[in-house]
């Protein structure tokens, strides 16, 4: 079979499969999802022996150790998986709400009414963890879901996968609501974005910044994703010392490989140089290293100079980019310029200034006086997510159970014509 036939049979079958998901009571769904739940706790180890063959394959090849770390599985992370599934299930159905209704003069009643989207196409690399995300979100919500995931993680994707689909089969629910693509070929996704427009909805893509470009630049299906999470961190001059250096230090270390993690750090003219030194210090005792401009040279002589690429780029390690800044007006700017609407976080105590932040900064996420790394679905009570959208129309930030249904409008008469 050619490549071309492959992933449009998968789409066939995914289609097919949606239009039987879209008619699924909530019961059944939850049915699937408990199941589901089981079929994970019951096979964790199973799950990380996968996982560690990924691991050893991932090494073997030369991965950097912070993209090692997104693929990585262990207690702690099966256990975050069980808590979405968990919360998941406590969600109502997102579809066939009336989300509006209104009457015209001539009686017509007019329902806006949510509907699934249809079939999800999502891309990602690592982070196995997406397989089950986007696998109870998509079935939650009504829709059927291609899941293409990166090599490094393969034997991980394809054992949760499998377990989702047990599920489905033990529930007597078509399978192909969940399809893993198990060939690595990066033709496929080529296909999947030039010649699946009558299979695939919405493509999701999950990944670095060659990733997403290439999908925002080829895909010829509506799209949903960010292409860099530079995430800022300004410290206004009105601030407290303990908090600032804890929600700079978290926002930056916490997991420096998520699009979360915070990149670049503006400073207000007026911080005490003494604080800086301290939060710097701090900063590159844990292993980060500081880049910073020529002001932060002088403060903190241990830094790099900062280049000017630097400020547009998103490290993904224990690097950040520093700069003081005369005031809250010369930050916003300098997000404007380089921020790609991800998340950016104001640390101060005055009022006015956060909220001045809040309506000015036109990012996806506006953090106030709390760490960037919260930007995720599960942490915004989502259950969890399968991306976090900066497009500028709906859905915008984390995308969860909600933000996977679009609508239609039902009206209903009594036999009225139009004059």
């Amino acid at each position: 079979m050619s490549k071309l036939n492959y992933i449009r049979n998968l789409g066939a079958k995914a289609k097919k499969a949606s239009q039987d998901l879209s008619i699924l009571s909530e019961k059944k769904k939850n049915a699937v999802l408990k199941s589901f739940y089981l079929n994970i706790k019951k096979n964790s180890s199973k799950i990380l022996k996968a996982n560690e063959i990924d691991i050893i394959s991932s090494k073997k090849k030369g991965l950097k150790d912070n993209l090692i770390d997104r693929s990585m599985l262990n207690k702690d992370r099966i256990e975050s998986i069980l808590n979405s599934i968990e919360e998941v299930i406590s969600f109502k159905d997102p579809t066939h709400k009336v989300i509006a209704k209104w009457k015209r003069p001539n009686n017509l009643i007019i329902n806006r009414v949510t509907m699934p989207i249809g079939v999800l196409g999502v891309i990602y690399e690592a982070r196995p963890n997406v397989t089950s995300d986007v696998a109870i979100l998509s079935f939650k919500s009504g829709n059927s879901a291609i899941l293409r995931g990166g090599k490094e993680a393969l034997k991980s994707n394809i054992t949760i996968s499998n377990l989702f689909r047990a599920s489905l089969k033990k529930n007597n629910i078509n399978q192909d609501c969940i399809q893993l693509v198990n060939n690595t070929d990066r033709k496929i996704v080529d296909l999947m974005l030039s010649k699946m427009s009558d299979y695939i909805d919405i493509i999701i893509p999950r990944g670095g910044k060659s990733l997403v470009k290439k999908v925002l630049e080829l895909s010829k299906v509506p799209t949903i994703g960010h292409l860099e999470g530079l995430c800022h961190v300004y410290l206004d001059n009105q601030y407290n010392y303990n908090t600032a250096e804890k929600l700079i230090i978290n926002s930056k270390l916490r997991r420096t490989s998520i699009c979360g993690a915070a990149e670049t750090l503006l400073i207000h003219k007026s911080v005490k140089k003494n604080d800086i030194c301290k939060i710097l210090k701090k900063l590159k005792i844990q292993g980060c290293k500081i880049i910073g401009d020529k002001k932060i040279k002088k403060i903190f002589e241990e830094s790099i100079l900062a280049k000017e690429n630097d400020w547009s780029t998103e490290y993904l390690d224990s690097k950040i980019s520093v700069k003081v800044v005369n005031n809250l007006n010369e930050a916003i700017d300098h997000i404007k310029k380089y921020g790609t609407n991800h998340t950016e976080c104001i640390i101060s105590k005055n009022k006015k200034n956060i909220k001045d932040f809040e309506r000015r900064v036109s990012s996806s996420i506006v953090m106030t006086n709390a760490s960037t790394q919260f930007a995720d679905g599960y942490e915004f009570g989502l259950g969890s997510e399968v991306g976090i959208s900066t497009n500028k129309m709906h859905p915008r930030g984390p995308v969860g159970l909600e933000q996977l249904v679009t609508y239609k409008y039902v009206v209903n008469g009594k036999g009225q014509t139009r004059p």
